[in-house]
Formats: C-alpha cells, sequence, structure tokens
C-alpha cells in the first residue's frame, strides 16, 4: 500500500532548521493534489501552521531562546511513500486540521 508522508521543520529566527516527517496510511486514496491543496487551506501565511495543534511532534529541540525562537512549523511537502505508517490516517489528519 502507498502511504502518505507529510514533511515539516521547525526554524528559528536564526535560520537553524531541525526537520521531521510522519506517516499516515491513505485508505482513501486522496490523491497528493487533494491533500497538498486541504493543507495550504489551513497554512498562516502559506507556509506555517502550529505542530501541536495539529497533533504533530514539535521540532524544537534546543534550549529556548526568546530572541530567536517562536512556535510556528514551517509545511514543506506530502509525498507518497512505502514508508510503515507512524500515524493514523490522512482522512483523519485534514480531518482534524480543519477543525483548528
Amino acid at each position: 500500500m502507498i502511504n502518505i508522508q507529510f514533511n515539516y521543520l521547525y526554524r528559528d529566527g536564526a535560520n537553524y532548521k531541525q526537520f521531521g516527517s510522519v506517516v499516515f496510511t491513505n485508505l482513501q486514496k486522496l490523491s497528493i493534489e487533494f491533500i497538498n491543496e486541504i493543507i495550504s487551506e489551513r497554512l498562516i501565511d502559506s507556509l506555517w501552521f502550529y505542530a501541536t495543534r495539529w497533533g504533530l511532534k514539535d521540532l524544537h529541540h534546543f534550549d529556548w531562546d526568546d530572541e530567536i525562537d517562536h512556535m510556528l512549523h514551517e509545511y514543506e511537502d506530502v509525498e507518497l511513500t512505502n514508508e510503515e505508517p507512524t500515524n493514523g490516517d490522512i482522512a483523519d489528519f485534514l480531518q482534524l486540521i480543519k477543525s483548528h
């Protein structure tokens, strides 16, 4: 079965990056274009989101620095993958982000 990988990152004000991804099943066989469209509609300024509100891991791992740190994460993309799922189904994830 082809799964969906959601790729995102945390970039602080000094441009240090920490990358992450999660893999969802795709039981309804939603297209990458459709998934990307729903996600894009929910982003702040076409790029940002709050990872914890979307049920995703916060990628900020370093000691907090008030001068450069913030809570927003960056959306990179979604892609097809044969990797094993690490989260639930992509349709459930899309429903979750629609509610936030």
